[in-house]
């Protein structure tokens, strides 16, 4: 298949949709008129940040990321935090009280079951979250999240785009930046969407492989050409 990096994958895009339109939005966020939401999806290590960056940056976008979202609601005595500690008990604490993630991390990627059971506690409430902000934000919202498709965020954004880097990079970047082991790392991935199902279910895809971010750059300014009136800042 040819690649058509930031190019639309299919003609099945909610970019000319109405939003409140589908039926899946309704009472999500009916008073949203004129907010465009684009969701930023792919897997570890693919430069999801670069890309949200970039976004705000020239376009700027209102940036929301899942996994800072979740921390926030981790703080201890909050109702995330409580129930992860009901959860997986005590020994996962800093002497703080506060998370220890990595410790955390070690316990749920070793275990799907448990991996399962924390996103369960986590996730609905990271999108809550999410959608009160989108409600009181600008008009230009991009949301980050690792499992985004998962979480069906497709209720709520009007595009999903898929930022895609090779397995092989993303591993390298990974344990250069985190210090993560190959082991974890491939454990990570093999916990999250294969690459046929993110282009299966996404409208748009952004090749993030190279060393050079202006290579992605340059998808971005194609995909948002003449969609939805938005420009550069």
């Amino acid at each position: 298949m040819t690649e058509r990096t930031g190019m639309r994958q299919n003609e099945n895009t909610s970019a000319d949709r109405p939003v409140g339109q589908d039926p899946k939005h309704a009472g999500v966020l009916s008073d949203r008129t004129g907010k465009r939401i684009l969701g930023i999806t792919g897997g570890v290590g693919a430069g999801k940040s670069t890309i949200l960056t970039y976004l705000k940056e020239r376009y700027g976008a209102r940036t929301l990321e899942a996994d800072a979202v979740a921390h926030l609601l981790q703080q201890p005595g909050l109702p995330c935090w409580e129930r992860i500690v009901d959860t997986f008990g005590t020994d996962i604490l800093c002497a703080d009280r506060t998370i220890d993630r990595r410790k955390l991390g070690t316990v749920v990627y070793a275990d799907r079951t448990k991996l399962d059971k924390l996103n369960a506690i986590v996730h609905p409430a990271v999108k809550t979250y999410i959608c009160r902000e989108i409600t009181h934000n600008r008009s230009f919202v991009v949301i980050e999240a690792a499992l985004l498709l998962e979480d069906h965020y497709e209720e709520i954004c009007d595009e999903i785009w898929y930022i895609y880097a090779d397995e092989s990079i993303r591993e390298e970047r990974l344990v250069k930046s985190r210090d993560y082991s190959h082991e974890k790392v491939r454990q990570i991935m093999g916990n999250q969407l294969k690459e046929d199902e993110f282009r299966r279910r996404c409208q748009v895809v952004i090749d993030n492989s190279g060393r050079n971010p202006c290579e992605a750059y340059a998808q971005i300014d194609r995909a948002l050409d003449g969609l939805w009136d938005i420009h550069c800042t």
